[in-house]
């Protein structure tokens, strides 16, 4: 429970900040910086466990992979965010069991159950009720932003199975610091040639530096602890069990986008009259029940 409640926390910050402080190129800076921040945490990672610098080659390059699919779910995240209430953003990540039990369909020649196909349905009627809204009358589907949160749950999903497999044959601690290293790799690279990323960058710290690095130091401490938290959860508990803690920061976004906005009103970011609360709330309902009854079901 502790990741989903921290990582609630981040999805806030994120939005806060791209809110305040970028209308334009938000996304490559936000990027650049939590790439780059990635290195704070390797100094930690090492006092808990010096082993951490030995890793094999064949788990190296899964690692490599596993940061670009991290980078790119972040892109496809900031983009979404960038786009939509971040309450409405995080309901689809309760898409990420569907595309773990696909996988496995697929790749595995698992088989998937009646009851688990009542569950994926369910789920996917609640991610629908959030992907249209009511404009002037008319209901129109939020493609783009289901698109960036499709892409964004196929990267978690993937993620989280090859951290298992990883981090089972080597360990966690060794996985999160190189995942770390190559992420600052990954963010030095991006600068160097992605010029649009490179001028948002430089620009932000010019006219933002104090408040903008004060926000990403807290937003990626906060992360960073709730990565170490659900990897040691998947390290524990069956894929499953950890997935469907993803239900519970849809509900703490949406907690706390209501206490913001009623308490906090200069931070606020969040559309909560009574139809998008309703809207919203019911999304939540829907989606956490389907993922309940899709992860238990046999």
């Amino acid at each position: 429970m502790i990741s989903p409640l921290l990582w609630a926390m981040c999805n806030h910050i994120d939005k806060i900040i791209l809110e305040r402080y970028f209308k334009e190129g938000g996304v490559g800076t936000l990027l650049l910086v939590s790439a780059l921040a990635s290195v704070i945490a390797t100094p930690f990672l090492y006092v808990v466990d010096p082993s951490v610098l030995d890793v094999s080659k064949g788990n190296f390059g899964i690692i490599v992979a596993n940061s670009v699919l991290d980078i790119i779910l972040l892109w496809a995240y900031l983009k979404a965010m960038q786009r939509d209430d971040s309450s409405r953003v995080i309901v689809y990540y309760q898409l990420v069991p569907i595309f773990g039990i696909v996988a496995g369909w697929v790749f595995l020649g698992e088989i998937i159950s009646n009851d688990q196909l009542v569950a994926m349905g369910i789920v996917i009627f609640g991610t629908t009720i959030v992907s249209l809204e009511n404009v002037e009358g008319r209901f129109r589907f939020k493609g783009r932003t289901v698109g960036y949160m499709l892409i964004a749950c196929t990267c978690w999903a993937a993620e989280l199975a090859t951290f298992k497999l990883v981090a089972l044959e080597a360990n966690p601690w060794r996985t999160l610091f190189w995942n770390h290293v190559v992420l600052m790799v990954l963010g030095v690279l991006m600068y160097l040639f992605i010029p649009s990323y490179r001028a948002s960058f430089q620009a932000a710290i010019r006219t933002n530096s104090v408040p903008l690095l004060a926000a990403n130091l807290l937003n990626e401490v906060l992360f960073m602890l709730a990565v170490v938290s659900y990897g040691l959860a998947a390290m524990l508990a069956p894929v499953a069990l950890v997935l469907l803690t993803e239900t519970f920061q849809s509900v703490f976004v949406f907690v706390m986008a209501i206490f913001i906005a009623r308490f906090i009103p200069t931070l606020a970011t969040e559309r909560i009259d009574r139809a998008h609360v309703a809207m919203k709330g019911t999304a939540i309902c829907i989606t956490g029940l389907g993922t309940y009854l899709l992860l238990v079901a046999k």
